[in-house]
């Protein structure tokens, strides 16, 4: 219930909308369905996508 009322883990996007054939969006590093998904996860759910979207970014920076 405290996560209802905590504030509200922020988006990544960067406004640079793009799937790439791998359905991961070259702008935040999500995929399509993260994406889709964002408005309706929890913090817990929004914080596992950021831990993922961090091991993406240091993959494309390589």
């Amino acid at each position: 219930m405290a996560d209802r009322h905590a504030a509200l883990v922020r988006s990544p996007c960067v406004g640079v909308c793009a799937l790439d054939a791998d359905d991961m969006c070259v702008g935040c590093q999500r995929t399509g369905d993260e994406i889709t998904r964002w408005f309706d996860m929890t913090n817990d759910e929004r914080r596992e996508v950021m831990k993922k979207v961090a091991v993406r970014e240091e993959r494309v920076a390589l």
